[in-house]
């Protein structure tokens, strides 16, 4: 770890504060920025890049790039997918909610894919696209 990761501030605090106030939940730039500017924290949106890059590169958090037409979402690491836990997502095509999930059965279509064909699946990258439940309610 280099001493840019090392030095805390008070931004960085409050940060890891509101991720940890969220477990389990993604949330992007604008998600953390918009939450400072309700509770009157200034923290400019170019501090709020900069921490959680360090965040991921320490370890802290997961960023998940869905596609290129989506902003990049983080995930605090103290609940959700973590460590050697295989976890899938779902990313809904109408309202863009992303979906942790854990299936014995995609884990057992990981292992087929390496088996017989060779090929190692990142489930942390690997995502499904759909229609989750509630916009399929509304339609």
């Amino acid at each position: 770890m280099d001493t840019k990761t090392k030095y805390k501030t008070r931004q960085r605090e409050l940060l890891l504060e509101y991720l940890e106030s969220v477990p389990g939940v993604h949330i992007t730039v604008s998600d953390v920025c918009q939450y400072f500017k309700d509770h009157d924290a200034a923290i400019a949106q170019a501090t709020v890049y900069r921490q959680l890059e360090r965040l991921v590169d320490e370890g802290l958090i997961n960023k998940y790039i869905i596609d290129g037409n989506s902003p990049a979402c983080f995930e605090f690491l103290g609940s959700g997918c973590h460590g050697e836990e295989v976890c899938f997502h779902c990313k809904c095509e109408k309202c863009g909610r992303l979906i942790h999930l854990h299936c014995e059965e995609l884990e057992e279509i990981q292992t087929h894919l390496f088996r017989e064909h060779h090929f190692k699946v990142n489930p942390m990258r690997t995502v499904f696209y759909g229609v989750c439940d509630e916009c399929l309610a509304r339609t």
